[in-house]
């Protein structure tokens, strides 16, 4: 995905939604995270709207966050947080070192052989490098009515159109081997601990407005035509307004994280 740059740097059409809609990540992995680095200076990598940055702030961190898109670095500094905009593999860290650097849902964006040589190279001695996903699991029944709303809306061929819109935690997994093989092969970590270790789960009410306002921040659904948009929204209203106006979403969050060993 790393490669799909064009998506990548399509988030920023609605910073603002974005910042509204997209789901927080769980204090309890900020905190195990903070905890773990050897003092709080952190590099965000993919930063955003400063979501995550915000989060490691009110944690007692310092944060400076880097992300491909000028529309979500704009948004981001008028929100408090220092920002620099740029792909993190060609990123001119200028001599600055961490003591972690972070990812939360954005590491499959990066070249994750790079990308660890590159968080080595900005991490001091003991540092951490710590990339993070949450996966969206719907009740089934309505996982379903959800897919098929794209699969009616979306031409064949598309990504979306198989109706996998929310992939479950073993589709993810393969985001997560990636990134750990990434990790190994840079022969500057120690060996990436177990992501069921940093697993943390949690549901999650929406209510009908709640969740269409969410799903437009959905990667490559900015570059929908309005139209389609418009009615994929209607097929998803539908299949909420069956399930009486609102429903629980679960989620499940996990970390691939590693030790700097090595200065070279």
């Amino acid at each position: 995905m790393y490669q799909a740059r064009e998506v990548a740097e399509s988030f920023g059409s609605d910073a603002e939604r974005y910042d509204r809609a997209r789901p927080r990540y769980p204090d309890a992995l900020i905190e195990r995270i903070v905890a773990a680095s050897p003092c709080r200076d952190v590099l965000d990598v993919g930063c955003g709207t400063g979501i995550s940055s915000r989060q490691f702030q009110a944690a007692g961190c310092r944060v400076l966050g880097v992300d491909p898109d000028a529309q979500m670095v704009a948004f981001a500094r008028q929100r408090g947080l220092e920002a620099e905009v740029a792909k993190f593999e060609d990123w001119d860290h200028a001599g600055r070192t961490f003591d972690a650097v972070v990812a939360g849902m954005t590491w499959h964006w990066v070249n994750p052989v790079a990308g660890a040589a590159k968080a080595a190279r900005v991490l001091r001695p003991g540092g951490r490098l710590a990339v993070f996903w949450y996966v969206f699991q719907p009740p089934p029944a309505l996982g379903e009515a959800f897919a098929d709303a794209y699969r009616r809306v979306l031409p064949p061929g598309s990504p979306f159109s198989s109706g996998a819109t929310m992939p479950g935690l073993d589709a993810y997994s393969a985001f997560f081997t990636k990134a750990e093989d990434g990790i190994r092969q840079s022969g500057a970590f120690s060996d990436p601990e177990p992501w069921q270790q940093w697993r943390y789960d949690w549901d999650q009410l929406y209510t009908r407005d709640q969740w269409l306002d969410m799903v437009p921040t959905s990667g490559g659904h900015s570059k929908f035509p309005p139209a389609t948009l418009r009615e994929l929204l209607a097929g998803i209203g539908a299949a909420i307004d069956t399930e009486g106006g609102s429903f629980t979403m679960h989620y499940t969050a996990a970390a691939v994280t590693a030790t700097h060993t090595s200065t070279a």
